[in-house]
């Protein structure tokens, strides 16, 4: 395009009908997953495989019913993942059963079945999990499998995301992920592998976030090279990202 675009990522309206139930309609983040698209949400700068694979966000409708503060339930209409116009209008289902049985423990299993941006019927299922151990210490989990176009490719990856806070300025985290692609191209599976390590050291609203991060690539799925161009299965990088929450 010649011209400048703006891309919307959230555009939604939500109504609480009672303490129990409530409703949200327009262009919302995804409910799949454990990162998200903003980094102010992410204790990592950098997505993890899962995150990248998507989807990103959905269309459409959905409702939430909190049987109790410790289970709740939501279902939803949407349109095609991660797309602005309705082209293929109503065409996905998902739904989200949270719970959580002790304090500081939750969980999310979420599903979505339908149309993605390529026109292929995909269902995905996800778990989300966090659990504060004691006040230092944080324990994260995403696990996902999709199946697309009749199960002949798609993906299956999980993510461990454990996370030590020194003080209430100063953390470290570590994301370990294990990705697998199913049926890549047609051909057989392919995986790849990630390290990462995080720092997060907060000043008012601002969070600084020295990271390095190693992948491993051994099906050369990735497009890693040396200097030279040459194709190789690993790769790493350190990064300083400054994040302003306000």
């Amino acid at each position: 395009e010649t011209e400048n675009s703006f891309h919307i990522q959230n555009l939604y309206v939500n109504y609480a009908f009672s303490d129990k139930f409530s409703m949200a309609a327009g262009y919302m983040g995804t409910f799949v997953g454990y990162e998200v698209i903003s980094p102010v949400g992410n204790f990592n700068y950098s997505t993890s495989y899962l995150f990248g694979a998507g989807p990103f966000q959905n269309a459409g409708i959905k409702g939430t019913y909190a049987f109790s503060d410790k289970v709740s339930l939501m279902v939803g209409l949407f349109n095609e993942w991660n797309q602005y116009s309705a082209s293929r209008g109503v065409s996905s289902v998902g739904g989200q059963l949270m719970v959580s049985p002790v304090k500081g423990w939750t969980a999310y299993i979420n599903g979505l079945h339908g149309l993605d941006a390529y026109g292929n019927y995909s269902t995905i299922v996800d778990l989300t999990t966090s659990y504060q151990i004691t006040d230092k210490f944080k324990l994260g989990l995403n696990a996902a499998d999709l199946s697309a176009g009749d199960d002949k490719f798609g993906y299956t990856g999980v993510a461990l995301y454990p996370q030590y806070a020194f003080t209430p300025a100063v953390a470290l985290g570590l994301r370990a992920e294990y990705f697998n692609y199913k049926g890549v191209s047609g051909g057989p599976d392919a995986s790849v592998g990630a390290i990462t390590l995080s720092g997060n050291i907060k000043a008012g609203g601002l969070t600084f976030i020295p990271e390095v991060r190693f992948d491993n690539d051994k099906d050369l799925t990735q497009g890693f090279v040396k200097s030279n161009l040459t194709p190789t299965k690993s790769a790493s990088q350190f990064s300083l990202a400054a994040v302003y929450a306000f």
